[in-house]
């Protein structure tokens, strides 16, 4: 049996995610994008509710095309809000469109948001060395920084902790417990 990070239930969708994607470095922008719009609605929810509705918010959005998204008209974000299989608030439909234009300009001033995102950490995963729950923050001068540059440039529910769990999400940090067997993978 595979140890893994303590914070998992027995729920399969959530050992999947762990198992093959959270804490693994992304560096296309694609994907990038995609969690930056999941974590940005999971502010304030749990994540499996995010990961439950993962397909749902895929289709949505249009497979996470930020292209088609910072083009939506006023009557597709009308039609998102009576979306039942995502999470229905206005301010955060709002931000992912908005969040989607600014992505693109950030696109055009680093060469690619990746570039961007990464040149944080120097282009590679910040390895963390925690044992428990206890020594896994919320949020991290870093991600204070990166959040206070976001909201800078107009992007909307970046706070500190929703830009670390971000960060955690696409391997920036590794902060899979040490006893995890993702740690020594990654």
């Amino acid at each position: 049996m595979k140890n893994r990070c303590f914070w998992l239930n027995k729920d399969e969708i959530y050992i999947k995610y762990h198992d093959s994607e959270w804490g693994t470095p992304v560096y296309d922008d694609e994907t990038l994008f995609e969690f930056l719009v999941l974590e940005t609605f999971q502010a304030g929810l749990s994540w499996i509710t995010i990961l439950k509705k993962r397909e749902n918010f895929r289709k949505a959005f249009d497979n996470f095309d930020y292209q088609k998204i910072a083009k939506y008209p006023e009557s597709k974000y009308e039609s998102l809000l009576q979306d039942a299989g995502i999470i229905r608030n206005k301010l955060k439909i709002r931000s992912a469109i908005t969040n989607a234009q600014l992505f693109m300009e950030v696109q055009n001033e680093f060469g690619s948001f990746s570039k961007f995102i990464w040149s944080y950490v120097d282009g590679k995963p910040i390895l963390n060395r925690f044992h428990k729950k206890e020594e896994i923050p919320a949020t991290a001068a870093l991600s204070d920084m990166i959040s206070k540059d976001l909201k800078k440039r107009g992007f909307k529910f970046v706070g500190s902790t929703v830009i670390y769990a971000f960060m955690q999400a696409t391997g920036m940090v590794n902060d899979h417990t040490k006893d995890c067997f993702k740690y020594k993978e990654i």
